[in-house]
């Protein structure tokens, strides 16, 4: 495969998927989906405006339950744009309905973990082929293995 993509890397995915969905066997449920992670989505939400309304030199938009803040500085960001709350922090190129689709899985995921969401993505290391984060949002639409069909 290209770009140092292992010939296996679906399977190696689907491990690690199934490796976080049994670690979060051992998160309490009030945790997860509740009042208390929807807290730590807000607080999120907060951080990624405060951060997108500091940074942003491009236009600000609403795309679906995303905010995108454009324009950002190459520094304020990982990789193509990062999700914080339901906010999509990112630069000038281009951004298609598959992107935004695999960011808004990410917000739902926010939703879902709260504060919780950056200690867990961390420990899911920066690898996205074994990030269950990245793989649950869709390797494919993140642009991190090549499209193998027309969506």
């Amino acid at each position: 495969m290209s770009r140092g993509i292992p010939a296996d890397w679906r399977a190696r995915a689907d491990a690690a998927v199934a490796r976080g969905r049994r670690l979060d066997r051992f998160i309490p449920s009030v945790l997860l989906d509740s009042p208390i992670s929807r807290v730590g989505f807000w607080y999120g939400c907060t951080v990624g405006w405060t951060w997108g309304f500091l940074w942003s030199r491009g236009r600000v938009e609403r795309r679906g339950e995303l905010w995108v803040f454009r324009g950002m500085p190459s520094w304020t960001f990982a990789r193509g744009g990062v999700c914080v709350g339901n906010c999509f922090l990112t630069g000038d190129g281009r951004l298609d309905d598959r992107v935004l689709r695999h960011e808004a899985v990410h917000a739902r995921q926010w939703r879902r973990y709260g504060f919780l969401m950056p200690v867990l993505y961390t420990l899911a290391g920066r690898d996205a082929l074994r990030n269950r984060f990245e793989i649950e949002a869709g390797l494919e639409d993140g642009n991190y293995v090549p499209r193998t069909s027309v969506a």
